[in-house]
């Protein structure tokens, strides 16, 4: 079930008609949003945020900064790669609650640069929501309204962050939830939407280590051996998943995958060429 309540199988149907409508043309938000919900008037920014909780994290689609929905496919495709060539953006947020389209906010933001198992560089920063942060957030990360008081906007970071994205694969712990924080505040900063490749971890853990029975992040620190300096903050949480990205990347090349086409179909299920991984000890 999704953040708006919205049953699998009424989602489902909306995200088929809302495919069909953008494949037909491309199209602007509001109009999408009438198409797919019906929706013929309504208080400011709400169609825009249940189009963005629908297809935010949906790679078939793509918007530009002025807010037209298009199909992906009609890009051309790029050349494959191979993993070692491959630039990560490795993102962890924290926010004041779980759902964008609710209107919570991103309070901290980093993101770990790594290629080839090595980490080239990042960035992380306090940002300012505009908004109390509640007392559950603050006793989970110790982020509170005075700490942020004087931290930027997003609007004035977005440029940084989008700069940290472009040409580089998106990656994150439960990528979908990251995603959907970033691309709605890029949005509303009227700054462009990346459209490239996003890759999760928890994904990748059930195939690289198949039998764990959690795959919380915690759990995965604990199986790999890597100290979170600072859990439940975005530079910590970020630097930790970087790492453990690493070592997953380094079972999968193991296992004889070699580029993102063989990972892509790794995930998927689909044959690779490659060897069968050993269950995980538990």
């Amino acid at each position: 079930m999704s953040d708006s309540g919205i049953g699998f199988e009424q989602q489902s149907e909306l995200v088929r008609r809302a495919l069909d409508t953008i494949a037909r043309a491309p199209i602007a938000t509001d109009e999408l949003a009438r198409e797919v919900f019906g929706i013929q008037s309504a208080p400011a920014g709400l169609a825009s945020r249940l189009v963005f909780d629908l297809l935010g994290a949906d790679r078939r689609v793509q918007v530009d900064r002025t807010g037209v929905w298009s199909s992906a496919e009609r890009l051309p495709r790029r050349t494959d790669r191979r993993l070692e060539e491959i630039e990560f953006a490795v993102v962890d947020v924290e926010t004041t609650g779980g759902s964008p389209t609710r209107g919570d906010r991103i309070v901290e933001f980093a993101c770990v640069r790594m290629r080839n198992g090595r980490i080239t560089g990042g960035f992380e920063t306090l940002v300012n929501p505009g908004l109390n942060i509640p007392r559950w957030i603050t006793g989970l990360t110790g982020i509170d309204d005075e700490l942020v008081e004087p931290a930027p906007r997003f609007g004035d970071i977005a440029d940084r962050v989008r700069e940290e994205l472009v040409g580089r694969v998106f990656v994150a712990h439960n990528v979908s939830f990251d995603w959907r924080f970033v691309s709605e505040e890029l949005r509303m900063s009227s700054s462009e939407v990346p459209t490239g490749d996003r890759l999760c971890t928890v994904k990748l853990a059930r195939r690289a280590v198949p039998g764990l029975r959690r795959r919380g992040l915690d759990s995965l620190a604990r199986y790999y051996g890597v100290e979170i300096d600072g859990r439940h903050r975005a530079g910590g949480d970020a630097r930790a998943t970087a790492t453990i990205l690493a070592r997953m990347l380094d079972v999968a090349s193991r296992a004889g995958i070699e580029t993102w086409s063989n990972l892509e179909a790794w995930l998927a299920g689909r044959p690779y060429g490659g060897e069968q991984l050993p269950r995980a000890s538990v």
